[in-house]
């Protein structure tokens, strides 16, 4: 009964979303070197498969971009798989921020990963992913920028709509 009144509220969470707050904080790369050190707060919609998302920079600039999730998919010998391309740059991001072993440990096969492209208006073009352990659990985030900057990405808030 318990696991049927969860697929209930879990498919109605599918159906209304939700909405989050992020904020980027620069950790590698020469955003990382300014005192004070700047923040960049973002935002998120439709937390469960695809929304939109959006960070503002620091010099105006409006960054947005889809990002779209990216579940675990099943290898034939029954091993979860990741089903994005080992070649995405991104693993070495993660394991920079979180430590070395972490995106095959923690983000490789995992059910709640999230990824987009998002280009800003002036230029910037960041590549993010986010990715929580758990459905109930805070997620946690990494970015990569094309002026050689690396962020870390945490997530203040994430609510239902």
């Amino acid at each position: 009964m318990k696991s049927g009144l969860l697929f209930l509220m879990l498919g109605i969470s599918l159906m209304l979303g939700c909405s989050g707050t992020a904020r980027l904080y620069p950790v590698h790369g020469p955003l990382s070197a300014q005192t004070p050190l700047p923040v960049f707060p973002g935002k998120l919609s439709g937390w469960v498969n695809a929304g939109n998302i959006s960070f503002a920079m620091s010099d105006g600039e409006v960054c947005k971009g889809r990002w779209t999730r990216v579940g675990a998919v099943n290898a034939p010998n029954g091993a979860a798989t990741a089903n994005i391309p080992a070649t995405n740059g991104m693993a070495s991001v993660w394991d920079a921020i979180y430590g070395s072993g972490f995106y095959v440990s923690h983000i490789l096969g995992s059910e709640w990963y999230g990824q987009a492209v998002v280009t800003g208006d002036r230029g910037t073009i960041l590549k993010v992913e986010f990715y929580s352990w758990g459905k109930r659990t805070q997620p946690i985030g990494v970015a990569k920028d094309n002026k050689d900057n690396i962020y870390k990405m945490v997530f203040p808030r994430i609510e239902a709509r």
